[in-house]
């Protein structure tokens, strides 16, 4: 199961980075295999695994440099956690996109010392997300293509959890006035009066506008709590047509994150939890 970390393609690198992520240094994730054997946490189970590689400057034989380190995402679930990719953007926001549309897809991984027939002596179900463009095919597509691979973040909504718009009761408010007035209210912990008097008082506002402000604020947070209650509404609808099997498959969904093992192959790298904002923290760090 050598090649696991690479099967596992790494999710929103750079086009033009991935021959470094593979190629740059002698990475080794025995951890990842050693989960796998017998004895090992994750031997019997049917997990998701997908890659990544996280930008780092690293000091490596007396010399500072930028490389990417890869990392394996692997999710133990009877069930695959997304088929989707969030390939926004700063510029774009949240564009969420079925896997296919990039070319990606869960597939079986099969260890190539068992591709032979050898099948059987896999004691795990492993699912893979493959991409099924050949590096060539990365490295020539256009510009547009090349940025969306880039910012792509492997999507996963957990519906027994609320949402961050669930969550949130701040509004960012951008009035048109000359010139515009920009500030954030939180519907939850300001009241509106005590609010806009304040930002008369410190000169960003004129008494005239006041009225014409107030109404501007009142209904983007009309706005905000309609989204908020929206999303409840569905999260919570989502959760009652699901089955017994997939509630429990989502209640029990576990997040491990391999990085390599050190090595004087390889430079010293910082370790996080974070797998990304969707994923958000990995149960357990090896």
């Amino acid at each position: 199961m050598k090649d696991l970390w690479k099967a596992a393609f790494p999710v929103g690198t750079e086009v033009d980075q991935l021959d470094t992520v593979y190629d740059g240094f002698n990475w080794n994730f025995k951890t990842v295999e050693e989960a796998f054997e017998e004895g090992g946490m994750l031997y019997r189970k049917t997990v998701y695994v997908f890659g990544g590689a996280e930008l780092q400057l690293v000091l490596y034989e007396d010399a500072h440099m930028i490389i990417n380190v890869p990392t394996v995402i692997v999710i133990e679930s009877p069930i695959p956690p997304s088929d989707k990719l969030d390939i926004g953007s700063i510029q774009r926001g949240m564009e969420i996109i079925p896997m296919k549309q990039m070319g990606m897809e869960w597939v079986p991984y099969i260890p190539s010392d068992n591709r032979d027939g050898q099948v059987d002596r896999i004691n795990s179900q492993i699912f893979s997300m493959r991409c099924t463009m050949t590096r060539d095919t990365l490295r020539d597509m256009n510009e547009d293509d090349a940025k969306k691979f880039s910012y792509c973040l492997a999507y996963f909504y957990q519906p027994f959890e609320e949402s961050e718009i669930e969550h949130d009761a701040v509004v960012d408010i951008l009035f048109p006035s000359n010139p515009p007035i920009y500030c954030v209210f939180n519907w939850e912990l300001q009241k509106l009066e005590e609010f806009v008097d304040s930002l008369i008082q410190e000169g960003q506002l004129s008494a005239e506008q006041k009225n014409e402000f107030k109404e501007f604020v009142t209904e983007h947070v009309g706005e905000a709590m309609r989204a908020k209650r929206e999303a409840r509404e569905a999260r919570l609808k989502a959760i009652e047509e699901m089955s017994e099997e997939t509630k429990e498959a989502f209640e029990n969904m576990k997040f491990y994150k391999f990085y390599p093992q050190p090595s004087p192959d390889v430079p010293r790298f910082q370790t996080s939890s974070l797998i990304n904002q969707y994923y958000r923290n990995a149960h357990q760090v090896l």
